[in-house]
């Protein structure tokens, strides 16, 4: 799967604000069919860092969530300004 169609937006809430801050991760909207490995190759490709975790939610919507955690060598705030978040 093409990693331009696996990720779709990245979430902007005071919630994901923290946790960019706190605990090094991002929040992004991402394909109903994509997989776990599939999201963790996707942002590695895309934005060039080291993925530690990946966790998966669907929401009452029918969307999926993916909270990714990065290593502590890459910055979750510099992703987020690459991604035009601040």
């Amino acid at each position: 799967m093409d990693p331009y169609k696996i990720i779709k937006k990245p979430l902007i809430s005071e919630k994901d604000f923290e946790l960019i801050e706190k605990e090094n991760k991002l929040v992004l909207w991402v394909d109903l069919r994509a997989t776990k490995k599939q999201i963790k190759e996707a942002i590695e490709i895309l934005y060039n860092v080291k993925v530690d975790k990946v966790n998966t939610l669907i929401t009452p919507k029918g969307t999926k969530k993916a909270y990714v955690r990065l290593s502590e060598f890459d910055d979750a705030a510099d992703i987020a300004s690459r991604m035009g978040l601040f």
